[in-house]
């Protein structure tokens, strides 16, 4: 009589939450954007006034659960100890100052998004400065009135630029405009949300803002945190410092006098490295990766994974004419629903990101998901649209997401769908279920010439294999500079904060990862919003997912059903029923382990 409604209202109140911020990232109509984030804030508000409700609380700690199953004996353990991290048992003052911090920090963190949404920034260049591009994105740019092309720092356009594009100022200028996005409206942003979630920190008793926001996650504590960045840092810096060397021999080879590499050669010098040592080209995969054949492929190959099928729904209204829906069945059963909304366009979310529409449980309600990303889009009168391989991979990434969500939608309580699940292990699914893309076995189930039909050579795949090692341990000091900074910044006494030097203090800490003056990446990194202290997650995730993989690869064909049906019981379909380390235990037969990763890093070498 007091969980089941609890339940239910949770669930309705994390649907209200969700709904409304996905409105906001993809409508076309700035009035229903609009309408989304003040929803988004309106319900916000309640639930921060439910999680201070003392009388809710004491009804939900007087049940005795100590007879019901596991899942609900920790569903129970997980609600009782998020009012407590909300600030319940505090005094009427305190939970009133509570309360006006939280909806404070939602809005001045929705501010911050749409200002990073909003701001897509281009540079306009003669079309030979195109030069390296591949073809398609060539004919996809053609000049305008003025015989100049614009670039844009949206991802199709940016992505592709600072791999290929041989002309260093055509890469110095763009990628100036991409890391100077929301810049200078959000400075102030940051600092107000900083100094907002410092005070509701120490409020509740907490040294700083990344000791609370850790408390409840797999890791624990910030310091814990900060540990592991710093144990991954000096697994990957032998192999770092490596790349470093044989990047800048290689860019002396063009500019004789160089003595560093600077943040806008990085991307590039590594694809060149990759095509003249390693005899990789980039651009040689994208005639097999056409979207639609992509699309197809992953359908095909987690239908065969997982025991699933999708069937197209036709007449279903959406927020706009390209949204595809599915319905997802297993057997005859229909499990879920989900929109892909998978192209860029004016005022969209510029990023890739899954997002839960509605929570399933079992017998009630079933759950629906939609992913929104920017892919190249077909019959945009440029010719194929051809995904880069970093694309296919975010396709599968996010992917793992939605399917994360849809499977677990048969739990009991919406409080152990995959949601609740502990924030630092939800990647690890969606970094696993990359590994299928880079297998060739795989890949050539869908990876075909768009012109010939022709599947992805084995030898192409195989030097992509052995070029993609290079430059894999930079990527990961990449991932904890960003680590860094997001500890860095929620760690500090907020007061007279200067965001700009933190982010100098973060890349001198990663001196291989230069700062790019005059630029001011904070301004637009989403994720010290969203994750604020704990963009760590990523790399911890990808940790755990190494290890996952383990049991894949050892089982023998990634294709082969049993073990993917396995995964799919023993953690996607459980959600949140069971703290995440046991979840990972269960399906391991043992704890989880660092050997895989750094196994993973050693390749490298």
């Amino acid at each position: 009589n007091t969980l089941a409604p609890f339940d239910e209202m949770s669930r309705r109140l994390e649907e209200l939450l969700s709904q409304p911020k996905f409105l906001f990232d993809v409508h076309p109509d700035p009035s229903l954007r609009q309408a989304g984030d003040e929803a988004f804030q309106e319900a916000d508000r309640f639930a921060t006034e439910l999680s201070l409700n003392r009388e809710l609380y004491d009804a939900l700690a007087a049940l005795d659960v100590s007879r019901e199953p596991e899942a609900t004996r920790y569903a129970v353990t997980k609600i009782l100890r998020d009012f407590h991290l909300a600030g319940v048992d505090r005094d009427d003052a305190t939970r009133a100052r509570v309360k006006a911090l939280r909806d404070e920090i939602t809005t001045i963190g929705q501010e911050f998004d749409k200002n990073i949404r909003e701001d897509v920034r281009s540079i306009r260049v003669a079309p030979a400065d195109l030069d390296g591009l591949p073809d398609d994105f060539v004919k996809a740019h053609p000049p305008g009135d003025d015989g100049k092309v614009a670039i844009t720092t949206n991802y199709p356009d940016s992505v592709p630029v600072f791999r290929y594009a041989r002309k260093e100022s055509v890469r110095h200028d763009l990628m100036k405009e991409y890391l100077n996005r929301a810049h200078p409206a959000n400075l102030d942003i940051l600092a107000r949300l900083i100094g907002k979630r410092d005070e509701l920190a120490r409020l509740l008793d907490y040294e700083h803002f990344a000791a609370y926001i850790t408390a409840d996650k797999m890791i624990g504590t910030a310091d814990a945190a900060q540990a592991f960045v710093s144990k991954v840092g000096r697994v990957a810096e032998p192999r770092v410092r490596d790349d470093y060397e044989e990047l800048l021999a290689r860019k002396r080879r063009d500019v004789p006098r160089a003595n560093a590499l600077e943040r806008w050669d990085l991307n590039y010098y590594t694809e060149v490295v990759r095509a003249e040592s390693y005899a990789f080209d980039a651009k040689l995969l994208r005639p097999y990766f056409e979207f639609r054949k992509v699309r197809e492929g992953l359908f095909s190959i987690t239908s065969r994974m997982f025991g699933v099928r999708y069937r197209r729904v036709s007449g279903t209204p959406a927020w706009h004419p390209s949204v595809e829906v599915y319905d997802l069945y297993r057997g005859r059963r229909r499990l879920g629903r989900f929109y892909l909304d998978l192209h860029p366009r004016k005022d969209k979310y510029t990023h890739a990101a899954a997002a839960v529409l509605v929570i399933g449980t079992a017998g009630h309600r079933l759950p629906q998901a939609a992913l929104m990303c920017n892919f190249p889009e077909p019959d945009a009168g440029h010719g194929p649209a051809l995904m880069d391989f970093s694309e296919v991979e975010t396709f599968f990434h996010e992917f793992g997401h939605l399917l994360h969500s849809l499977l677990s939608g048969g739990v009991q309580w919406g409080r152990n769908a995959m949601g609740g699940i502990e924030w630092d292990f939800v990647e690890a699914p969606s970094q696993m279920l990359e590994e299928w893309v880079r297998d060739p076995e795989v890949l050539q189930t869908f990876a075909r010439h768009h012109e010939t039909g022709e599947p992805v050579p084995g030898d192409l795949i195989a030097q992509m294999r052995r070029a993609e090692a290079f430059g894999r341990a930079y990527e990961v000091q990449r991932q904890l500079l960003y680590a860094t900074l997001s500890l860095l910044y929620y760690t500090r006494n907020a007061t007279g904060i200067d965001t700009t030097e933190v982010l100098r203090e973060a890349h001198a800490r990663f001196p291989l990862i230069p700062h790019f003056e005059g630029t001011h990446f904070q301004c637009n990194f989403g994720h010290l919003n969203g994750y604020s202290a704990i963009y760590y997650t990523y790399m911890w995730s990808l940790v755990i997912a190494k290890d996952l993989f383990s049991r894949f690869r050892a089982h023998g064909s990634l294709l082969d059903p049993s073990e993917a049906e396995r995964y799919r019981d023993r953690i996607l379909g459980r959600g949140s029923e069971k703290p995440a380390a046991d979840l990972v235990r269960d399906f391991l037969g043992r704890e989880m382990g660092f050997g895989p990763f750094e196994a993973w890093l050693r390749e490298a070498g």
